[in-house]
Parts: C-alpha cells; sequence; structure tokens
C-alpha cells in the first residue's frame, strides 16, 4: 500500500506562538482573551461543541491547531441568515463545514419518515437546531458572508453524499452534494490527511482550485488530470448494454463534449489496457442523469464504487454532472497507530463548552466515559455506512494510548465513579484483527472479510485485546470496565477464551448483539452470518456466565424490512423469538442512507453484491408503508397494539393456526379495550393528517 507523510512531520505554521487554546473559541470575546485578532480555519458543526475526539469538529480542530492554525467554532448557528455565520469573522485559510457527527436526515427523520422529537447532539436534546440538509444550507450561508475564502465540506453527511445517490426522503436520486452546496472541496472518510495537507498547502499561497492531487478528496471540473488514463466502468464490470460516451480526451481534453462520439472510439475506449497504471487510472461512472433514470445503471454504479474502496488498489472516480463532473481520488491512507495515539491524546478539555452551562448534551452523557480504541470496520454489512466512511482497514491505538485516555478520564471527566462504559468503537472486537498479509490486504477487492464466511487470510486471534481487557481493569481507581460497542460474535467463537474473558469482567448484566435476522434470504442481502454462529455465541456466554457466577443475558438486535424479507422471513423471525422468550423493547427498520449497498438494493430492486444487469437477479423490496409496519410487528408480536394488524396478516398468510389463547399462538384472539386507539391502522390514519410528514 502508498505510504504516506506522518500527519505530525509537518512544518508548524507560524500562529504556533499563541498557544494552545484551553478551549477552540466560539465568539470574539475568546478570541480576544487568547490574543487572536483572526482565525486561520472556521470550522461550522450542526453539533454542539463538545471539546472531546468522539466529537469530529473537536477532533478536526484539535489536530489542525496541533499543525499551528488557530481554529474557532460556530456551533448549530441560526441558519436563517448569515449574522451567526460572521460572528468570528472571515478565516485566513477556509471555511470547513459539516452537519455533524450524524447525516441531519437521519438526525430528522425515522424510517417512517417522521420527525423525530429530539436531537442526542443538542444541549438538553432539543429538535430543532440544525436545518435539513445541513451542509447544503451552511454552505449556502458562508458563501452569502464570506464570498473569497474556500468552502470544504466534509464529516458523514458530505462523505455519504459525494456522488450521485438514491435520497430515502424525496425518494429520487440526488446529484453529489458538491455541485448542491457550491463547495471548493469535499473530503471523505476520516479527514485528518487531507485536512492536514489542504491547511499547510493553503497557507503556503497554493489556490484552492490547484489542489486537486489528495487522496479522500473530491472536486468538480471539466478536465481530465494530466497524465491520467480513463476507462469505462462498464469494462470493469459491464451492466448490460452499454451507451455511447463522449471521448474524454477530444475536444482538448476537456470531459464535457456535447455530440455524441463514434461507436467504434467507444469500444477502443472501453478496453482494458492490463498495462495501465491504477494510481493513475480513472474509472468513469454512468452519469448522474443515467443513474437517475435507469436503476439498473444506479446498481452497477453502487457495486463499482464499492469494489474501489480498498485504499491498497482503489481507483479514482469520475461521474458526469450535467457540464462539469465530480472527480473522486483514491481513499485516504489509513492512519498508524503512532498517528491514531496523538490525534486522540490532543488537549481535549472532555466536556463540553461553558456556553451550555448545567443543559446536559445526551450524546455526550453517552461517551464521556467510554474510550475508543480503535476505528473502521471489515464487516461489509450492507444497510451500514462505516465502510464506506471509516474505511474496511481496521486502524487501532496503542494499549499505552488507551491506559492513558482512561487516567484522562479518571482525572477529568466530571462525575467520574470508576465506571468505564465503554472499551471498544465500531466493532468491539476488531481491535488488531487484520488480513496475514499487507500484500494480499493491498489487493484485495472482497466487500467483507467476513461474508460469507471468515477469510482464511483473516487473523483472528483476540489476544491483544484480552491483554487490554485485564491491564484495563487494573488501572488505580478503575472499578469497572464495561464493553457496551456491539461484537462480532462470529469472530468471537473463535477465540473462547475472549469470550470468558469478556462475560466474566466486562458485561454489566446485558450485552448487545446484532444477527439481524434468522433467515438466509434477508441474510445474505445484509452480508450478515447465519444464526448458527449465533447460537453458538448463545451456548458460550451462558456456560461463561454460569461459571462466572452471574445473571447475564444476551440483548439481540434485529432489523425488520431490510431488502430480500418477505412477510413469511418476519413470521418466521416472529416464531422464533417467541419459542426463545425474547420480548424486543426497541426495533429497527430498514432505513436506506445514501450509498450503502442496501439502499441501492432498496431503489433498484437488483442486488449489487453480484453482478449488475437488467437479467441479473431481482431483489424482494418492502416499501409500501402498511407492509413495513407489519415488518415491524412481528418483531413486536408481544404488544397488543399490534395484534390487530398480525391477525389480519396471519389469516391472509393461511396462518389463522398461530392465533389463539395457547403457548403455541402468536397472537391471542382477544384484545384490550384500551388498544385500540393506538393500533399501526389508527396510527396510520392520524399520521395522513400529519403536516410533518417530510415529501
Amino acid at each position: 500500500m502508498e505510504t504516506a507523510p506522518d500527519i505530525f512531520s509537518y512544518r508548524k505554521y507560524w500562529a504556533k506562538r499563541f498557544g494552545i487554546a484551553p478551549v477552540l473559541p466560539m465568539s470574539r470575546a475568546e478570541m480576544e482573551d487568547l490574543g487572536w485578532d483572526s482565525c486561520d480555519i472556521i470550522i461550522v458543526t450542526g453539533d454542539a461543541y463538545v471539546d472531546h475526539p468522539s466529537f469530529g469538529m473537536a477532533l478536526i480542530g484539535r489536530l489542525l491547531e496541533a499543525q499551528g492554525f488557530r481554529v474557532g467554532i460556530i456551533s448549530q448557528p441560526d441558519w436563517r441568515n448569515k449574522t451567526d455565520f460572521m460572528e468570528l469573522g472571515t478565516p485566513n485559510l477556509f471555511f470547513g463545514i459539516t452537519a455533524g457527527n450524524m447525516d441531519s436526515m437521519v438526525n430528522h427523520y425515522t424510517s417512517d419518515r417522521r420527525l423525530r422529537s429530539d436531537d442526542a447532539y443538542t444541549p438538553a436534546g432539543q429538535a430543532g437546531k440544525r436545518p435539513d440538509r445541513a451542509v447544503i444550507v451552511y454552505a449556502q450561508r458562508v458563501r452569502e458572508a464570506c464570498t473569497d475564502k474556500p468552502i470544504i465540506i466534509g464529516g458523514i453527511e458530505a462523505s455519504l453524499r459525494r456522488i450521485a445517490h438514491f435520497d430515502y426522503w424525496s425518494d429520487k436520486v440526488r446529484r453529489s452534494i458538491l455541485p448542491d452546496s457550491k463547495a471548493d472541496l469535499l473530503v471523505y472518510g476520516n479527514a485528518e490527511r487531507a485536512l492536514v495537507e489542504i491547511a499547510h498547502r493553503l497557507a503556503k499561497g497554493i489556490p484552492i482550485s490547484e489542489i486537486r492531487d489528495i487522496r479522500g478528496t473530491a472536486y468538480m471540473t471539466r478536465l481530465i488530470p494530466e497524465g491520467w488514463s480513463v476507462i469505462d466502468s462498464s469494462s470493469t464490470d459491464r451492466p448490460g448494454r452499454v451507451e455511447a460516451y463522449p471521448d474524454p480526451y477530444a475536444q482538448n481534453n476537456a470531459c464535457a463534449s456535447p455530440a455524441p462520439a463514434k461507436v467504434e472510439s467507444i469500444i477502443q475506449f472501453n478496453r482494458i489496457d492490463r498495462r495501465l497504471d491504477r494510481t493513475k487510472t480513472i474509472i468513469r461512472l454512468p452519469s448522474y442523469n443515467q443513474v437517475a433514470k435507469d436503476k439498473v445503471r444506479y446498481a452497477h454504479a453502487s457495486r463499482v464504487f464499492h469494489l474501489e474502496t480498498n485504499p491498497g488498489n482503489a481507483r479514482a472516480l469520475l461521474q458526469q454532472h450535467g457540464q462539469r463532473y465530480v472527480l473522486l481520488n483514491p481513499p485516504p491512507i489509513p492512519l498508524t497507530t503512532a498517528e491514531l495515539d496523538r490525534v486522540y491524546e490532543l488537549p481535549y478539555m472532555r466536556r463540553p463548552h461553558a456556553v451550555y452551562g448545567d443543559a446536559k448534551i445526551p450524546a455526550w452523557e453517552m461517551i464521556r466515559f467510554s474510550v475508543n480504541i480503535m476505528r473502521g470496520c471489515f464487516g461489509g454489512c450492507t444497510f451500514c455506512s462505516i465502510t464506506e466512511h471509516e474505511g474496511r482497514i481496521i486502524q487501532n491505538r496503542s494499549e499505552d494510548s488507551i491506559i492513558r485516555e482512561i487516567e484522562a478520564i479518571r482525572e477529568q471527566v466530571p462525575g467520574f465513579t470508576g465506571h468505564i462504559s465503554d472499551l471498544g468503537g465500531p466493532t468491539a472486537n476488531m481491535y488488531r484483527l487484520k488480513c496475514k498479509s499487507e500484500a494480499i490486504e493491498s489487493a484485495c477487492r472482497r466487500l467483507s472479510c467476513v461474508f460469507p464466511d471468515v477469510c482464511s487470510n483473516l487473523l483472528t486471534d483476540h489476544k491483544p485485546l484480552i491483554k487490554l481487557y485485564q491491564r484495563a481493569r487494573q488501572v488505580a481507581g478503575i472499578k469497572k470496565v464495561l464493553v457496551a460497542s456491539g461484537i462480532r460474535y462470529d469472530l468471537a467463537i473463535r477465540s473462547p477464551e475472549y469470550v470468558r474473558e469478556l462475560v466474566t469482567h466486562h458485561v454489566g448484566g446485558y450485552l448487545k448483539i446484532a444477527p439481524e435476522h434468522i433467515e438466509e434470504g434477508p441474510l445474505n442481502k445484509m452480508m450478515k452470518p447465519g444464526i448458527g454462529s449465533y447460537e453458538q455465541f448463545k451456548r458460550l456466554f451462558e456456560k461463561y456466565s454460569v461459571a462466572a457466577g452471574k445473571e447475564q443475558y444476551l440483548i439481540p438486535y434485529f432489523i425488520s424490512a431490510h431488502p430480500g424479507t418477505t412477510d413469511e422471513d418476519m413470521l418466521k423471525l416472529a416464531i422464533w423469538l417467541k419459542e426463545n422468550k425474547f420480548r424486543l423493547d426497541k426495533v429497527q427498520a430498514f432505513l436506506p442512507t445514501p450509498l450503502a449497498i442496501a439502499s441501492a438494493m432498496y431503489h433498484t430492486g437488483k442486488n449489487p453484491l453480484r453482478k449488475v444487469t437488467h437479467q441479473s437477479e431481482d431483489v424482494y423490496i418492502t416499501r409500501a408503508a402498511g407492509q413495513r409496519r407489519l415488518h415491524k410487528a412481528f418483531l413486536r408480536y408481544h404488544d397488543p397494539v399490534n395484534w390487530p394488524l398480525l391477525r389480519k396478516a396471519l389469516m391472509k398468510m393461511g396462518r389463522s393456526d398461530l392465533i389463539g389463547n395457547g403457548k403455541r399462538h402468536l397472537v391471542p384472539t382477544w384484545q384490550p379495550a384500551d388498544t385500540w386507539k393506538n393500533t399501526p391502522t389508527q396510527t396510520m390514519r392520524k399520521e395522513n393528517k400529519n403536516k410533518n410528514l417530510v415529501r
């Protein structure tokens, strides 16, 4: 894999003389207290400012501060006018814009497109403190407030909208967020490398229009970069009938070409030259207009996009939007352990900004006693956006760094009682798991290291994690270290000693895991293991719980209405839940997020996990609101509110034998009088009148 300079190896900017700010300023008064006359970089965020490495604006802000730059924060500004965006004046280098730790649409709306009543990233959980499509709106206000400074967008909202994407909330394919926001540059994924390089180049006086070669960035262009070769995506994964594309080398290297090219030149253009340098090769995806009109081409584009996500072999991507193109440079090189350690050990205050007073910020309350030990995920679950954002290569912190953070929590965080609430990450037990060979890892194009089974090249030794757990428990003043992040049980069962360590010392009575379903159809579309792996883990969990003399329980998570899930699949799951005496409280309905493979399935009815053509596999989609409610109701078969809907469905499915008052029945024949008004049918009628439904 290509190497990259250490992000802390750059010569510091001259403003380093101002030293480290106790907290990054959010007002002119705070800037004056620091002796600043201006900010070099201003970060606009949709989250409340919490100076903690789990909050993106703080991590990026402190990292840029460590490079010598003066960084200010504009948190949750009033987007209805430009006033709040002028609070800190004009930055010397650029504005950085993010919606926050969550996509603003996911933050605002449920999977049923209903408005959420709270926001975990806002003081007191207050909803409505950020706009829909926050990155676009913030960028517009910043441009109004300051016309001559670069705008760089990033964070998960920008990252997941970097090319044309299906938007669940408008039920259509939207353009890349770049032309809609009119940003100068987009940084995707964990953007530390890109932003450090960009900031130092801008500080040297290099115009943003000339910064075009940094990995992990995307931009709008009319020209192919000099020295690069372009091949069509149909050459790498032919979607069926190939339409004529304009030759990108025609008209003095201009991408935009109104006249269709001749078929003979198309054949030459589509041919793959195996001698091409992958590091100087661009794959041209179907255009925005094509994927917006043709679902097969959308599914094909999704497949090609995901095949080009390994930083060891990924090529740049190009997608036409009108007369210009979105060009995505290859993904960033993952941070080394030494770099990640320094990022997480920057001088964070580890608490919300004082401007919020005593107001509680739910997201911070949840993570303030937790420690992130790694990032990334090689699971590749099709409904999850971690791989698209953080990548599939695990980036690990050192054991010493993690222990130092535990000690910092003990010394700095108010209210600490000796309990670390979580020692984990996107997947808690992927710490230090990796491919046995860097050469194999760099060449691999699999979408998952654990599906359909754990790859034979994947090292699954949990000993480093066991050692970390044991050392963390021995830190003075630490009473309990819990693991609250989800774990991959298909990996855990390969290390029974890890399961014993986890169950004996690090479970607080309940452990969350996510089988998601029990039936092969939906599990294959999710790229999740079969229920047999869950059963193996359950046996180990119960065995070691008994050995430890503890009464502990597994809390399984399941998804309803996922692509590939039929009514019969959900019925079988409901029966399984009852047989295993599970009465789920909170359940998750599938929410199609931008760029996820499952979202491509939902939109197109095709399966991008395989080569896509008009004749390729069709995927069963649960799209109608009533059927989505039914699937959710199966997960909560025990709730009387759902019984009328389930009785009706069971009779329609020819399963009236499951209606009755015995133990073998799924739902009873009787109905509590006070539940009729809250049944799904009545709720649906109310919602049809609700003006807050997003359109």
